[in-house]
């Protein structure tokens, strides 16, 4: 672990249950189906893509009651083709060609089971039919079938404030497992200190820093570690490759306040990068940095599967997908729903709230954004040494770097924490901001201004 004290002085946590709002499905992180228009058992069917239901006829959808749902489909042998849900009064557009695809949502509200077919004359008689069954109440929580390796963002030391510069020790062991990748998927991490990201690391412009870093002896590979807040070879790497069971230790001097990128660096770099060895060090300004109510640690990343997106079972990294820039997943901490179900950030009206975010990438530059707010404050390129610029509301971030943005919660609610390239959230890539309270309707209230 990190030789630092732990946060202190942090007010205490909200309530774990979240607001009685907050009960139904939200529209930024739905239950998404696909199918896929095809012929089957000499008849014309919808067969199911990815998850549990890929490969099925006309597979039956399960949801529960409160979801929001999305269906999308894709043509997959060139006949006219839409789906339907009657009772739930949607539909998607018709899709014509091979490869062509639309989508429809809802929220299911109504419980119990319900037809989709398509519309298009003789193709439902012809077997383009299945079911989707709508379950009273929340989906219960799915038993985890590998060790958790989501960093808690609220995981990250005290603010230093005054203090001559010192000398700092940072340990860092570089562990290889397999974890929980998400609800019934595990993925072989290899970790700095058994979570991904990395120990948030905390100094202050001036300290000395003493890196220890130890490779576990039952690991396969040789690991490094590169710190971007670092001048000299590499980074630290090239005095820190290390063998399995052995240690190596590099020192350097923090000389550049900002919040900096640290990451393996021993070949495959991207490779290392990718499954999951990556961290953040803040270099703190003389006197630190303004204080804030609550502090959160939140880094993104992708990972290149050989199987698809959302299959059960155990994941493989393909080295194909990487090296050409395919992922199948991109992840807030880790793994999918690791700011959503596992270590949702929490705070109350009238808090301050500071996010620490960087981008381990290895390949795609985050527009970090956190939906239903505006940063007040944002230290651009994570530049400490400068003015924040004020009143933003998303943020790039590319690969290997990082920025730090603080605001101020007016209102309750559930915020989301999102790469503005909204595609992603159907990779995995969504976090929640719990805000409990009652609702100030002054600021947004459903119906007409009051007058």
């Amino acid at each position: 672990m990190v030789a630092q004290a732990p946060q202190t002085g942090v007010p205490p946590q909200p309530s774990a249950s979240p607001p009685a709002a907050m009960a139904h499905g939200d529209m930024h992180a739905p239950t998404i189906f696909t199918l896929r228009s095809g012929i089957a058992q000499g008849r014309m069917v919808y067969l199911g893509v990815g998850g549990e239901i890929d490969g099925k006829v006309n597979p039956m959808l399960v949801v529960h009651e409160g979801e929001v749902v999305q269906i999308n489909l894709i043509n997959g042998e060139g006949a006219e083709h839409d789906i339907v849900v009657d009772q739930y009064a949607a539909r998607s557009d018709r899709v014509l060609g091979i490869g062509a695809s639309s989508t429809l949502a809802f929220t299911a509200d109504k419980t119990g089971e319900f037809i989709y077919f398509c519309s298009i004359a003789g193709h439902r008689e012809a077997g383009m039919e299945g079911r989707i069954q709508v379950t009273p109440g929340a989906r219960a929580t799915v038993a985890t079938i590998a060790p958790e390796i989501v960093r808690d963002p609220t995981d990250l030391p005290a603010p230093i404030r005054a203090r001559p510069p010192q000398i700092v020790r940072v340990d860092l062991e570089t562990v290889e497992l397999k974890g929980q990748l998400d609800d019934k998927t595990s993925y072989n991490f290899w970790t700095f200190n058994g979570k991904v990201p990395g120990p948030f690391v905390r100094v202050r412009v001036g300290d000395t820093v003493e890196v220890h870093l130890k490779n576990d002896e039952t690991s396969l590979m040789y690991h490094s570690v590169d710190f971007h807040a670092a001048t000299g070879p590499g980074g630290g790497a090239e005095f820190t490759q290390t063998e399995p069971g052995q240690e190596k230790v590099v020192t350097f001097r923090a000389l550049v306040p900002g919040l900096f990128v640290y990451h393996c660096a021993t070949p495959s770099v991207p490779h290392h990068i990718t499954n999951g060895m990556y961290g953040l060090i803040l270099v703190e300004p003389e006197g630190g940095l303004p204080q804030v109510d609550r502090e959160f640690y939140v880094m993104q990343g992708e990972l290149y599967t050989a199987k698809r997106f959302g299959m059960p079972g155990h994941q493989e990294m393909d080295y194909e997908k990487l090296i050409s820039e395919r992922p199948e997943y991109f992840l807030f901490n880790g793994a999918v729903g690791a700011l959503t179900k596992s270590h949702p950030l929490r705070a109350r009206p009238g808090e301050t709230v500071r996010i620490f975010f960087g981008v381990g990438g290895p390949n795609f530059t985050s527009s970090f954004h956190v939906i239903g707010e505006i940063f007040d404050h944002v230290y651009e390129g994570a530049s400490l040494g400068a003015m924040p610029i004020t009143g933003v509301q998303t943020v790039s971030v590319p690969p290997g770097g990082a920025t730090v943005v603080d605001f101020k919660i007016a209102r309750p609610g559930r915020y989301v924490l999102v790469d503005h390239a909204l595609s992603r959230i159907e990779r995995g890539l969504a976090g929640y901001l719990l805000v409990d309270g009652p609702a100030d309707d002054d600021l947004m209230h459903s119906g007409l201004a009051k007058r």
